[in-house]
């Protein structure tokens, strides 16, 4: 019973471990998809809104989904690099 315990805490400690990889880069492209949705929304509603603002929206919108793809490529990379061994 004890070893069971043992071996679910270590499974957990792993499982945080891989939740907090990237934790930085994820939060930026969140923050940066949210700016770039912030910036079409605004442009649909104002009518002389710069077209600048908008293409930059759509470059936020972008660099957000491909900060969230390296993110998960590189976890992904990690977790088959390290996979969950409970006698470690």
């Amino acid at each position: 019973m004890e070893d069971e315990v043992a071996r679910n805490l270590k499974r957990i400690a792993y499982i945080e471990a891989l939740r907090g990889l990237y934790r930085r880069e994820r939060l930026f492209g969140f923050c940066t998809i949210l700016a770039g949705a912030a910036l079409l929304v605004a442009s649909r509603f104002v009518r002389d809104f710069p077209h600048a603002l908008i293409w930059g929206g759509y470059g936020l919108l972008a660099a957000g989904w491909l900060l969230f793809i390296y993110v998960i490529w590189r976890r992904t990379a990690w977790r088959r690099a390290n996979p969950f061994n409970p006698d470690a």
